[in-house]
């Protein structure tokens, strides 16, 4: 008898408790998207602050890394898989960003950090509005190749102007540290990672929100079906135009985050291999959704990782082991793209969707 009311209590209880969970979701998708961007991105600072303070120097390098190419793979992100338009030049956009930010920190070293964040999204966005415009008519491989000369093109005006750009060895800066307040309690590394990841999760935010509202579904009726949206009132080209400025802001941002981290800006940085490759964590991490710019620049970094130490490991000859973080990626993103054709985002919702049916 007491078993049998234990149950029956039990039973009474549970659809309390779905109503309960039901109501707080539902409480949460009543606020503005704005509101719910800003909530989600102080829980994810406030995480990273805590991985950070127990982890060590270079791993919080790692971190930090992985932000700037999340914010990188987000810009990306709205540009191909939200308006549909194929661009093979975007770290040309982060390499802007980069020379900006050290170019400003050499010659106004007064200027507070927010200030050259600002700056470097402005220069690179008025650089997405001259590309934008100009390739605004190009379709697929079109598109493609003008930004596949951009990307090419650029890192070599650091030949041509060496005095200003440093030629081949770049420029190099020097970041400060956590602030004199905060001495003994946030270490420079943790200061850095974490400033880092706040100037991506403010452009996540942004990006979150663009893409969810009127801006958002424009984008993507003109991915869908170009035509249809043009004849549905929606303005194609200014559209398309403005994906482009908002997605090199992002480059941009993401090139000056590399810059504060690592304190150098060098064309072999921002080569055409790093255009292929946050095209292929594009890919890899999912298209159409801004979570797959974090599992695809968590595999950018640590797969790098990965097989530099499994190059050192095998004792393999300097061209070998150069070559084995990308064969190890290529061999990833492949196997992803025949199992899963929508990415690590779409594995995780499937896998995601099972255990709450099975629950």
């Amino acid at each position: 008898m007491v078993s049998l009311e234990h149950s029956e209590a039990a039973a009474a209880g549970t659809p309390r408790r779905g109503r309960g969970s039901r109501a707080l979701a539902d409480r949460w998708r009543a606020l503005p998207v704005l509101a719910r961007n800003l909530l989600a991105a102080a829980a994810a600072l406030l995480g990273i602050f805590l991985l950070t303070s127990v982890t060590s120097p270079i791993t919080d390098l790692h971190i930090a890394s992985v932000g700037y190419y999340m914010l990188a793979v987000a810009g990306l992100q709205l540009l191909i898989g939200f308006s549909g338009q194929i661009s093979l030049g975007h770290g040309a956009f982060m390499f802007i960003g980069a020379y900006t930010m050290a170019l400003l920190v050499l010659h106004q070293p007064m200027l507070p950090l927010w200030l050259n964040m600002a700056a470097t999204v402005v220069v690179s966005c008025v650089a997405g509005v001259l590309v934008g415009a100009a390739t605004a008519r190009l379709h697929g491989p079109y598109l493609a190749g003008a930004t596949l000369a951009l990307a090419v093109g650029l890192p070599s005006l650091t030949v041509r102007f060496p005095e200003l750009l440093g030629g081949n060895n770049g420029l190099s800066i020097t970041t400060r540290g956590a602030p004199p307040a905060l001495s003994g309690l946030i270490t420079n590394s943790q200061w850095h990672a974490v400033v880092v990841w706040l100037t991506t999760l403010i452009g996540l935010v942004i990006l979150a929100t663009i893409s969810s509202g009127r801006m958002g579904r424009r984008m993507r009726a003109i991915r869908d079906d170009e035509a249809a949206a043009a004849l549905a009132g929606i303005p194609v080209g200014r559209t398309k135009v403005i994906a482009f400025v908002i997605s090199a802001g992002c480059g941009g941002l993401a090139g000056a985050s590399h810059t504060y981290l690592l304190g150098t800006a060098t064309p072999s940085s921002f080569a055409l291999t790093l255009s292929l490759s946050l095209l292929a964590a594009l890919v890899l991490g999912g298209l159409g959704s801004l979570w797959g710019a974090l599992w695809g620049a968590i595999a950018l970094v640590y797969f790098e990782l990965w097989g530099t130490e499994l190059a050192h490991s095998l004792d393999l000859s300097t061209n070998v082991a150069n070559n084995v973080p990308i064969v190890l990626f290529g061999v990833l993103l492949i196997l992803i793209v025949l199992i899963w054709p929508q990415g690590l985002h779409g594995m995780v919702r499937r896998l995601g969707a099972l255990v709450r049916r099975r629950g």
